[in-house]
């Protein structure tokens, strides 16, 4: 399950007033969550019988196949992450210094239906894994790519200068451009970056 969540993407959620990084993985045979607010990240991974007794203790008066109860929790959860959450779904979160606790509402064949997901603090790997290391990669991939726009942006302003020193002139006034500064560009980009930070 943690490999297939790895493939994941993460959505930005929001429970209350409070922002959450998600992901999810489920599976007939159970499912893993991954939950961050970017200062500590939580996680629950539940197999079949985890999930049957839960969803006992918490759905007395339904019986359902765990598949089927697993199904219909990964029907509620995809519409949250993708931004469009069901208008009979409810979902709450509860923090503790324990963990962090995921309450959905909402309703099977008609009948209440209740789930919790009990989420613990994720292990220093999983955070690793999931939250740092792709961060970082993707980071370093930005930085290149900057770096060869900047390569490219540089080379096209030698291109223009060398066309005017050999008398061309723009047929459109509004096209002209400046020479790019890197250093100009830089400082405004961090001065941006701080200022959205804070």
């Amino acid at each position: 399950l943690e490999s297939s969540l790895l493939t994941q993407p993460w959505a930005s959620v929001c429970f209350g007033e409070s922002t959450f990084l998600v992901k999810v993985c489920f599976r007939d045979t159970g499912y893993i969550l991954l939950m961050s607010d970017l200062s500590s990240v939580w996680y629950e991974s539940a197999g079949a019988e985890a999930v049957g007794q839960r969803s006992k203790e918490l759905n007395k008066r339904l019986t359902v196949h765990v598949s089927s109860f697993l199904n219909h929790l990964c029907n509620l959860m995809c519409p949250l992450l993708a931004g469009q959450p069901g208008a009979t779904t409810a979902f709450s979160c509860h923090r503790s210094p324990s963990g962090l606790r995921l309450q959905v509402k909402s309703e099977l064949s008609g009948l209440p239906f209740y789930w919790e997901f009990h989420c613990c603090p994720a292990p220093l790997e999983m955070v690793f894994r999931h939250l740092v290391r792709p961060l970082i990669q993707m980071n370093l991939v930005l930085q290149c790519q900057v770096q060869e726009l900047i390569s490219l942006l540089l080379q096209k302003d030698a291109e223009i200068e060398d066309y005017r020193e050999s008398g061309a002139t723009l047929s459109r006034a509004r096209l002209r451009t400046e020479p790019f500064q890197e250093e100009t560009f830089q400082q405004n980009f961090m001065a941006e970056v701080r200022s959205g930070a804070s």
